[in-house]
């Protein structure tokens, strides 16, 4: 028995997420359906996070357990050929035993695009969040700034999940204008590119989607940099942060390990 570290890149926007479900296709479905012919035996993927629908990955982490001796350019090979072309395996390591992609993961990088303009490319449609009115980038990287170190994101965390703690630590988190940046083609009229960058040592159920939410709300002129200081003291309601931003603007970028 082997251990393989996959990293994956995907379009999520016709899936249900990554996690396999009773019905729907799923980034962790695919893989394990190009792998069992490899195997001969049905397998288990397990991911370094469970992306939600619409949620794309540039850097997507993955390990399995597998008999089969093909060598890992074989494997990468073989999995894209029986991939669909909205998934791709960028690369196929075999790793120790002890690696598991979710729970060896010290750290993660989320991105999220936003089109500020009045006009977005047709591009963006499933790639970047349209917001047409003027946002406020300066008041917007300096709420971003308040969210580095260790805090209690409980405002920040939709319900459904099953953590015992809502502390995490944010290494980096960066609101810039990224329109000089090759993220997403341009029609050449649309401009107005804002990229959110965040790494910390994990990330509550939408937690970066609702910071994104707050961050507009700041942008927007309708909450203050220093309410968004006062969202971390613990305590807070997820009422009291902003909405819930759409899937479809976020990227699993990476995933760091010792």
């Amino acid at each position: 028995m082997r251990t393989l570290k996959l990293t994956i890149a995907y379009d999520g926007t016709r899936f249900v997420g990554w996690q396999r479900q009773a019905s729907g296709e799923s980034i962790q479905g695919w893989l394990e359906q190009a792998l069992e012919p490899l195997e001969g035996a049905p397998v288990t993927v397990h991911g370094a996070g469970r992306t939600d629908a619409g949620v794309h990955a540039l850097g997507q982490v993955a390990s399995v357990c597998l008999n089969a001796g093909h060598d890992p350019m074989t494997m990468l090979r073989a999995l894209n050929a029986q991939l669909p072309h909205d998934i791709r395996v960028r690369a196929v390591e075999e790793v120790g035993a002890d690696f598991h992609a979710r729970f060896s993961a010290r750290r993660k990088t989320y991105r999220y695009l936003l089109r500020n303009a009045p006009l977005a490319s047709p591009f963006d449609r499933a790639f970047a969040w349209h917001v047409p009115e003027p946002l406020r980038l300066a008041e917007m990287a300096e709420a971003a700034a308040v969210l580095r170190g260790t805090h209690d994101f409980a405002a920040f965390r939709s319900a459904g999940s099953d953590v015992t703690t809502t502390v995490r630590t944010i290494y980096r988190s960066e609101m810039r204008d990224a329109s000089e940046e090759q993220h997403l083609p341009d029609t050449g009229n649309a401009g107005g590119l804002l990229a959110y960058e965040v790494e910390g040592d994990g990330f509550l159920r939408h937690m970066v989607r609702a910071i994104i939410g707050t961050l507009v709300d700041v942008g927007r002129g309708a909450r203050t940099v220093s309410s968004v200081a006062a969202l971390l003291e613990g305590g807070t309601g997820r009422e009291q942060a902003g909405a819930t931003a759409p899937a479809h603007g976020l990227y699993l970028v990476g995933v760091d390990y010792d």
